[in-house]
């Protein structure tokens, strides 16, 4: 019985908090300066310490997430299971893996260090079920 994992990756989660950290920097000045606050550098510090803290926060559970391909299902967090029959399509979004079932259903592979690897071991899961 052969099993795959897709575990989070530590850089990868710290650089997809970067990009946050970035965006929410330039939204909260732009907020700010839409508003007419004579004050716009503030944004930035606001945005920062949001994704900063939720990173903080967030790492320990956001890493501990280990996705696992055994028996023909794909099983995930919170008891999620999707039989390998039943992915319609399965795609990248940044470090994300992007899941999708025939019955519409998505789920994200997050952190991945390798997107393309993990989609290429999914897609050679998919093709050839292993027993």
């Amino acid at each position: 019985m052969t099993v795959i994992e897709f575990t989070p990756n530590r850089s990868a989660y710290i650089t997809a908090h970067a990009w946050m950290a970035a965006i929410a920097m330039v939204a909260g000045m732009v907020i700010l300066w839409a508003v007419g606050n004579p004050h716009v550098w503030t944004g930035a510090i606001g945005g920062l310490g949001a994704i900063g803290l939720r990173g903080w926060y967030m790492m320990s559970e956001e890493l501990a997430v280990v996705w696992r391909i055994q028996d023909g299902v794909l099983s995930g967090p919170a008891e999620r299971r999707v039989p390998l029959d039943q992915i319609a399509a399965v795609k990248t979004m940044g470090s994300y893996v992007q899941v999708i079932t025939k019955g519409g259903d998505k789920h994200l592979i997050k952190y991945q260090s390798s997107p393309s690897t993990t989609v290429a071991a999914l897609n050679h899961a998919i093709e050839r079920p292993v027993a």
